[in-house]
């Protein structure tokens, strides 16, 4: 390629990316950097030092646009166009606050179904780099009016619906600081359950996968007095984001919420209602990724904290079965979260057709094989109380092989 052989001033690079820069810009250290470059340095990175000279800049500083360098890179692309360089336009100058606050101000005078051109707007605006995303969220009342747009509850118009998934994009899109997720909480002290609507009523898979997102996030500022009083269509919306498979970010993201809000009052009683049990052993049979599958059974474990998670356990068909398959076969972690499983079932008086069932699909064998592995002390001493609780059951089965019947009996 011609443009290999064209060699460019070292004062066209960013220090950061080593491209030519389009929108250069300097610090007030007096380095130069493309902007798109410098703010997600400053902004995204959580970095406070000019990356040449390692001197402090603050988000207050000013970034100078250097006109007279950029003008002067745009002329060198146009003389070596013949050489396949590609002239870039005059970027655009970048929004400030008073932009953003009268596309708010004039939106705020709108129904949610007239809402969509602002939000097109908005949605532009914050794509267009760290530096717009910082600036939206330093407008007094701009998370608030994305918050309004998503709890407002005229109906189901096609026209609001869309705009709610807008108003989710956005949010997501702003990746709040932790200061920023803390404003928006104790503003929107209902946030959870409007955001839970949201779930029950989209149908669009990447508004729920966002919301999904926001709530992980949010739940770093969320006091526990909060999390106790989570309304039940919060657990439903989430564990039809688990059934619906929507992405494995998604997934990821549920297990993580479900697990950060269960030990709440009464949330893992509420989890379980939902469903979450037999959505998980049906994932679970379907053999997913190995950390899937770890974080999966930690759920699992954690809903078999209740009668109910222990019952569903139970009644699914191929619930025991799916939990022993796990065992030595995931990770350390995986056979642990089995183990505790079985343990928690096994710990409770239990009916022979159970114990007959642990027998018939090789539970039984499998705690006998973890004697002869290397497994953790808390792991190897619930499998032995587990083999000796029930040793007039199972000593006799023909389920299980000599070599194995020894081992049970010497355990």
């Amino acid at each position: 390629m011609e443009l290999a052989l064209v060699q460019i001033p070292s004062y066209f690079l960013c220090p950061i990316s080593l491209q030519i820069m389009r929108d250069p810009v300097t610090l007030p250290t007096g380095i130069t950097y493309d902007r798109d470059s410098i703010e997600r340095w400053l902004y995204s990175g959580h970095h406070n030092t000019c990356p040449v000279t390692n001197q402090p800049v603050l988000e207050s500083d000013l970034i100078t646009p250097n006109h007279t360098l950029r003008r002067l890179i745009q002329s060198w692309c146009s003389s070596n166009a013949s050489h396949g360089v590609e002239r870039f336009p005059t970027p655009r100058p970048p929004v400030d606050k008073y932009q953003i606050a009268t596309i708010i101000d004039e939106a705020r005078r709108l129904p949610n179904s007239q809402l969509l051109p602002s939000l097109f707007k908005l949605k532009k605006i914050v794509s267009d780099g760290e530096r717009n995303k910082r600036c939206v969220e330093g407008v007094p009342g701009a998370i608030d009016f994305l918050v309004s747009v998503i709890s407002n509850e005229q109906g189901n118009e096609e026209a609001a619906i869309s705009a709610c998934d807008e108003a989710v994009n956005i949010l997501y899109s702003l990746q709040l600081s932790q200061g920023g997720l803390l404003d928006l909480f104790e503003r929107n002290e209902d946030l959870l359950n409007s955001l839970a609507a949201v779930l029950r009523l989209s149908v669009n898979y990447q508004t729920r996968a966002y919301v999904v997102l926001i709530v992980k996030t949010l739940l770093r500022v969320v006091p526990s007095t909060q999390l106790m009083s989570i309304r039940q269509e919060f657990f439903e919306g989430m564990v039809k984001v688990l059934k619906d498979r929507i992405s494995y970010q998604a997934t990821k993201a549920v297990l993580q919420v479900l697990y950060g809000v269960c030990p709440w009052g009464r949330n893992m009683v509420k989890t379980v209602q939902a469903g979450a049990v037999p959505v998980l052993l049906n994932l679970l049979l379907d053999e997913p990724e190995k950390r899937a599958s770890e974080m999966m059974m930690v759920v699992l474990d954690v809903l078999c904290g209740c009668a109910d998670g222990r019952e569903e356990v139970i009644r699914h068909a191929a619930g025991l079965a799916v939990v022993s398959k796990k065992m030595m076969r995931v990770s350390p972690v995986a056979t642990e979260k089995a183990v505790m499983i079985l343990y928690s079932i096994l710990s409770y008086p239990t009916t022979s057709a159970v114990l007959e069932e642990m027998l018939q699909v090789g539970v039984v064998n499998k705690l006998c094989m973890l004697l002869q592995v290397e497994c953790g002390n808390s792991t190897r001493k619930m499998v032995k109380e587990m083999l000796r609780m029930h040793l007039s059951a199972w000593r006799r089965s023909s389920c299980l092989t000599p070599q194995l019947k020894a081992l049970y009996l010497s355990s």
